[in-house]
């Protein structure tokens, strides 16, 4: 999806939201949300966990309902978020936002928490269960479009090297499908080796520099956000030539790209989930709540997209260290929700 493209999706969102907001169906103000996420180790979901708070805890205040608590896993393994929704059944919450480790093997607690009338709303890694509501952007056509702009920068091809996210994942498990078909639509590229950095800048710099001196030639890099200025040290460090790297929205990673832009022209291409998406997952939780009967089970949105002739307008609005992002307000959530019932 193109940038602009992009941008009209979100303003037509705003504009249905001002235009027609929804009127209460049901109170809410007496219903409480938890956020079970399992990872909080790299900027997106730093970035992700701050959009939700300030949104939630506005609504909290604003008694559009009573609680909006987060919790955190302290590792990243399935057994434990489980634990952890099965904990939050006990509690008596209402509705449960997560982000989920993994798309099937939570089912069944999501399913012990769907049997016992608590709304579940899974967005970024989702959750198979038919029962939860999920709100996810098209993962691997974003992966598709990685290969798609490698190919106006490397013309002639070449050999590339992934950059994998969360093993196990949804979003993981969908990127690299998108660049497999990528790949498979322009056989002038190679996969010659592929690296687990898990989102994470320091994470992908050290698994690059493992594999570098084994590696052919390199012309690209294709990733999955987190990970861009990560790679782009570690070739550095190497002495190798620089190659084309696909960024992920970060504040970094765009700093980087307009310095090699200034020093020769360096061109390439941006794309990430915007982490404020969690907060499209509240909403969507808060007005099932409310009683809305004609809520997708699967909401689309578009993955935000920054190209060599506007990311620098970007860059200064995006704190250091952190990543570009999208908060959504309730009217912008019930027009986003409208848009995907036309669909």
């Amino acid at each position: 999806m193109k940038t602009y493209e992009m941008r009209k999706a979100f303003a037509l969102c705003a504009l249905g939201g001002i235009l027609a907001a929804s009127p209460a169906l049901a109170d809410t103000s007496g219903k409480k949300i938890a956020f079970s996420n399992n990872y909080a180790g790299n900027s997106w979901r730093q970035a992700m966990l701050s959009s939700y708070d300030a949104v939630a805890k506005k609504a909290v205040a604003d008694k559009v309902v009573k609680a909006a608590d987060v919790f955190t896993t302290a590792d990243k393994a399935v057994p434990t978020q489980a634990a952890q929704i099965q904990n939050l059944i006990l509690q008596g919450y209402d509705a449960i936002v997560i982000n989920a480790s993994s798309p099937d093997a939570l089912n069944g607690a999501v399913k012990q928490a769907c049997n016992a009338g608590i709304v579940v709303v899974s967005f970024d890694g989702l959750v198979t269960e038919p029962c939860a509501y999920r709100v996810v952007v098209d993962f691997k056509e974003m992966g598709r479009q990685e290969v798609v702009q490698m190919a106006k920068f490397q013309p002639k091809g070449g050999n590339l090297l992934e950059i994998r996210g969360l093993a196990g994942t949804s979003i993981d498990d969908s990127i690299h499908a998108g660049i497999v078909a990528g790949v498979a639509a322009h056989p002038q590229f190679k996969i010659v080796a592929s690296v687990t950095g898990d989102w994470d800048q320091t994470t992908a710099q050290k698994a690059v520099t493992t594999v570098l001196p084994s590696l052919p030639n390199i012309v690209g890099i294709v990733d999955q956000g987190g990970d861009g200025y990560g790679a782009a040290q570690a070739f550095a460090s190497a002495g190798k030539p620089r190659p084309t790297i696909i960024m992920g929205n970060r504040q970094d990673e765009l700093q980087w790209w307009k310095e090699q832009k200034v020093k020769d022209g360096y061109t390439t291409w941006s794309a990430s989930i915007a982490p404020g998406v969690s907060t499209l997952a509240f909403w969507v939780a808060q007005q099932v709540l409310d009683g809305r009967k004609d809520i997708p089970h699967d909401m689309l949105v578009p993955f935000l997209a920054f190209t060599q002739g506007d990311f620098e307008s970007a860059l200064p609005k995006i704190p250091a260290g952190s990543v570009a992002t999208k908060e959504y307000s309730q009217a912008e959530a019930v027009a986003a929700i409208k848009a995907n019932i036309k669909k």
